[in-house]
């Protein structure tokens, strides 16, 4: 090949390769959230990158429910992950904490470390069942719900009239039974000596102050109110000040040991969904949907619909600006 070939070939090859080696690299997500600007993304504190919802939800199916748990509680956890979130963050424009402040969230290399050579298997199923669930949410009426779900009843869900102070009509007591069968912590037992039971309630107890200790219980069994000589306090407060698993709790003073013994049932604030009662009931053949709408009164589900002419307008909503 003479040089005159030789230099129209080069000048060939770099006609086209110029314009591909100046191009500036593209983020993939602000990518993706520019091609469709009406998708929801979800800030997660302490996550670099804003997340696709359904990334989202699976990473909080895994964090919230335990992997083994029946495919049908698993939808059910993921329906009520997608609602929380969505009226939280006001449709992704608001940051969500990853922890049980909010609800948890598990990265992919947290959900490696934690199932380890499982981790392949048990990524495709649970994104296999989270996508049977793709953008359904839980609205009572027109408006989409505060999906409040807790670990463990007492045989009985919270109101959250009991728990909040005010009455909201999906969020009522409903019975949840079979729990202790299949969790061994249902049940626990704290023993705790006097001066750290002092220190967490910033007082002073003797024992003549357990002898006159009444825990007052709501219809659902948990403490609405203790009180004593001298003291008062919410079962919430008490259960948040000595850090007990449920509001559901018996005391019982150990004189010679100088020993507080407390004895709970259930784990967590009782409002909403139960998941290990939604594993209960996925075991007796319910379904997600029957799941939901049983812990969550009078609601249902629906497909959750982005108002385009609205996001359009304001691209904050997929967070493309983030």
């Amino acid at each position: 090949m003479n040089m005159d070939k030789l230099l129209a070939v080069l000048f060939i090859v770099l006609l086209f390769f110029i314009p591909i080696l100046m191009k500036t690299p593209v983020d993939p997500v602000k990518n993706v959230a520019m091609e469709d600007p009406c998708a929801i993304y979800i800030t997660v504190e302490g996550v670099d990158k804003p997340l696709p919802l359904e990334e989202y939800v699976i990473g909080v199916v895994a964090g919230e429910m335990p992997i083994d748990f029946h495919d049908e509680a698993l939808r059910a956890q993921a329906i009520a992950a997608r609602t929380y979130v969505l009226q939280t963050t006001d449709g992704g424009k608001k940051p969500i904490e990853a922890t049980v402040s909010a609800q948890v969230y598990k990265t992919a290399a947290e959900r490696k470390e934690r199932w380890g050579n499982k981790f392949k298997e048990n990524e495709k199923r649970l994104r296999e069942i989270v996508a049977t669930t793709t953008g359904d949410i839980i609205v009572y009426g027109d408006e989409m719900i505060t999906a409040m779900f807790f670990s463990t009843s007492n045989g009985k869900t919270e109101t959250a009239q009991n728990y909040g102070g005010n009455s909201i009509p999906y969020l009522q007591s409903v019975e949840s039974p079979g729990e202790e069968g299949i969790t061994a912590e249902f049940e626990r037992l704290v023993e705790m000596p006097i001066s750290e039971w002092n220190e967490a309630l910033g007082s002073s107890w003797k024992a003549d102050r357990f002898k006159s200790l009444k825990l007052v219980r709501n219809q659902t069994g948990r403490v609405q109110r203790a009180v004593s000589k001298d003291f008062e306090m919410s079962g919430r407060e008490m259960r948040e000040a000595l850090g007990l698993a449920s509001t559901d709790f018996d005391i019982a003073y150990d004189v010679t040991n100088e020993i507080v013994l407390i004895t709970t049932k259930g784990y967590g604030h009782g409002v909403g969904m139960s998941q290990y009662g939604a594993e209960a009931f996925a075991q007796k053949g319910w379904t997600a949907e029957n799941i939901v709408t049983y812990y969550y009164s009078g609601t249902t589900i629906k497909k959750f619909e982005v108002d385009e002419s609205e996001c359009l307008k304001s691209p904050t909503l997929a967070n493309n600006s983030k």
